[in-house]
């Protein structure tokens, strides 16, 4: 299957490392100009170099901005004003006793991992329709559904995706741009690492605490270990490209599969 995204523009919020670096590389090989976003300008230098290392003919725009805010919205668009593939990937997560998480962190896990993705939607997918031709991925989690005990307003954030993407992929009806959730499981990351050391001993060796997590956190999954980003990368790619345009208001899975799945 050709891939082919040559001449297409995409944008990857936070991506200067785990996932959303994947799926920057996994674009870029495809042949899109892919925007790699971070906060810090320095750090994503760092991982733009990296980037270009693993990709050596790819086309690379670094977009220093903090999409939380309103200003760095509008700043990531100045940078890239027409953008052809949409993957809001940018997302905070962290584990927390339910009665103890406060009104200001449910807010910050809102405004970061729904509101920035909004945004940006509202900012892009006119100009895709105008062209029509265009793809919004929103990178939600099986928390989405599953709502994990000790981060559920991870969980909310997530189950608010996919509601933001099944709406958008409504107002994007018929105009050739398509709006999906991707539903990622668990997923090894640094991130990720350290989260599962919030949960098990640290001084168990990484394997060894990976299977403890997975035993003990996540024992519906079928997979029976972390997800690497380039699978998630995998299925993004697919779905930006050609080959995906009858998919859309889809919330399609890469979890690892569930031994009782009450997933889409």
């Amino acid at each position: 299957m050709n891939l082919d995204l040559d001449g297409r523009t995409a944008l990857v919020t936070g991506s200067s490392q785990g996932i959303g670096a994947a799926i920057a590389a996994g674009l870029a090989r495809a042949g899109a100009r892919v925007g790699v976003n971070g906060r810090s300008a320095a750090r994503l230098e760092k991982s733009v170099a990296a980037l270009r290392e693993q990709v050596p003919d790819g086309d690379f725009v670094p977009v220093a901005a903090d999409l939380g805010t309103e200003e760095g919205a509008a700043a990531t668009v100045e940078a890239l004003p027409d953008v052809d593939i949409l993957v809001n990937n940018l997302g905070v997560f962290g584990a927390e006793p339910a009665l103890e998480i406060a009104d200001d962190e449910w807010r910050r896990y809102f405004e970061i991992n729904v509101l920035a993705g909004v945004r940006l939607i509202r900012a892009y997918l006119p100009g895709m329709r105008e062209r029509g031709w265009g793809r919004v991925l929103n990178i939600a989690s099986d928390s989405a559904v599953v709502i994990p005990a000790e981060m559920i307003h991870y969980g909310m954030s997530k189950t608010a995706l996919l509601a933001v993407s099944r709406g958008f992929a409504k107002e994007a009806a018929g105009s050739g741009v398509t709006v999906n959730s991707v539903i990622a499981g668990p997923t090894r990351t640094e991130g990720v690492e350290e989260f599962v050391y919030q949960l098990v001993d640290r001084d168990l060796p990484w394997d060894e605490a990976q299977r403890v997590f997975m035993r003990e956190h996540r024992p519906q999954s079928l997979l029976q270990r972390l997800i690497e980003p380039e699978e998630i990368a995998n299925l993004v790619v697919y779905l930006s490209s050609p080959q995906a345009s009858a998919t859309t208001g889809a919330a399609v899975r890469v979890d690892g599969g569930y031994v009782d799945s009450i997933l889409p």
